[in-house]
């Protein structure tokens, strides 16, 4: 006796389904995905191959700023600053005494290269607030 065999399906897999889902999830990714901005800092960092002299009739304010984070202010060309060590508290509030003269002084940091970056935002801050425009980093020049 002879059976007969029933026809063989041709075994294939649909795509359709798995392409909809793909771009299904797409869709979804760029649609939840949230693209924020960090706020920047804009600063002109000096070079130190060559030295710059500033104007000698300008008023100069020195800032240092050691390992620790303490700050100092020095002064110069008439300006009178006060000694020892400052808090960020008080440094704004000097800064900002310092800025009240009839020119506008030019702050010159001086950090420590094992300074934190904190500290150095920090003073930038305080310098901010306090008014100051004219702000430099001092530089050593390499031998």
């Amino acid at each position: 006796m002879k059976f007969s065999r029933p026809p063989e399906e041709d075994v294939s897999i649909n795509l359709t389904p798995l392409i909809d889902i793909v771009f299904l999830l797409l869709i979804f990714f760029m649609v939840s995905t949230t693209f924020s901005r960090e706020t920047e800092l804009e600063i002109a960092l000096p070079e130190a191959t060559r030295s710059s002299a500033l104007d000698s009739e300008r008023a100069i304010i020195a800032l240092e700023i050691d390992t620790q984070g303490h700050y100092r202010l020095r002064a110069g060309q008439g300006v009178e600053a006060g000694s020892g060590l400052l808090d960020t508290q008080s440094l704004h509030a000097s800064l900002r005494r310092l800025s009240q003269g009839p020119q506008m002084p030019t702050l010159i940091i001086h950090a420590d290269t094992q300074a934190s970056h904190g500290s150095v935002v920090s003073a930038l801050d305080a310098a901010r607030r306090a008014g100051l425009t004219r702000i430099t980093f001092a530089a050593q020049v390499k031998p």
